[in-house]
C-alpha cells in the first residue's frame, strides 16, 4: 500500500497544516505497518505553474527550452505519484480564502484528460476513484457552513470538488480553524484536529 504525503504551507516548522499531516501519516502508519510513504514538499520543491509552453509540450511539441522539458517531466512524475497512491494526505492551509498557489500548481498537473478524468457523452467522468484523500485544513478564522463568512471558503470547497471531479469520493477533512485568534484558540483548534486524527483509526 502506498501513501502520498503532500505539504504546501510556506511557514515551515510554524505550520499547523504540516503538523497535522505528519500526525495523520503517523496514524496511517500505525494502521498499515507495511505502508510505503512518498513525500512531496511543494514549498521547498514547487511544481512550476502551467504556461503555454507547458501545454504545447504536453501536446507533443518539442519543449522550447531544457527548463520547460524538465518541468514537464516533473509534472508527469507528480501525476504518476498521485495515480500510484492508495492514500493521499494533503496539507492545505487557507491563504486569502483559497489554497496556496503551490498546491494549485500541483493540482493543475493532476488534472490531465485521459488520466484523472475524461469527457463522455454524459459529461465528465473521474478516472482516479478508489483512493482515500485526507486533507489537513488550517484556517486563521472560522469559515464553516454555519458561519457568516462561509461564502468566502474557496479552499475546502475547491478541494472537495476537484478531487470529486477526479472520481474520488472518500475525502476527509481534518480541520483546525481560528488559529490566528489567539494562543488559547489555536491550542484548542489543534487539539480538536488531533482528536479527529485519532478517530481515523476508530
Amino acid at each position: 500500500m502506498k501513501l502520498l504525503h503532500v505539504d504546501s504551507s510556506i511557514l515551515g516548522a510554524g505550520s499547523v497544516s504540516r503538523q497535522l499531516t505528519a500526525e495523520i501519516v503517523a496514524a496511517e502508519r500505525r494502521l498499515h505497518p507495511e505502508l510505503e510513504v512518498i513525500y512531496r514538499d511543494l514549498a521547498l520543491e514547487p511544481v512550476g505553474h502551467l504556461s503555454g509552453a507547458h501545454l504545447a509540450a504536453a501536446r507533443g511539441a518539442a519543449p522550447e527550452t531544457p527548463d520547460v522539458g524538465q518541468d514537464v517531466a516533473a509534472g508527469l512524475a507528480a501525476l504518476d505519484e498521485f495515480l500510484a497512491a492508495d492514500i493521499v494526505v494533503v496539507g492545505a492551509p487557507m491563504y486569502n480564502f483559497a489554497i496556496p498557489s503551490q498546491l494549485k500548481a500541483w493540482i493543475d498537473r493532476l488534472a490531465v484528460a485521459g488520466k484523472t478524468f475524461r469527457y463522455t457523452e454524459k459529461g465528465p467522468e473521474g478516472l482516479a476513484g478508489g483512493k482515500k484523500v485526507i486533507i489537513a485544513s488550517s484556517r486563521g478564522g472560522f469559515y464553516g457552513p454555519q458561519t457568516p463568512i462561509a461564502f468566502l471558503d474557496h479552499q475546502e470547497t475547491y478541494l472537495r470538488n476537484i478531487f470529486g471531479f477526479f472520481g474520488i469520493t472518500d475525502v476527509t477533512f481534518i480541520r483546525a480553524e481560528g488559529i490566528n485568534l489567539g494562543p488559547d484558540q489555536r491550542a484548542q483548534s489543534i487539539a480538536a484536529a488531533q482528536n479527529s486524527i485519532a478517530g481515523l483509526a476508530a
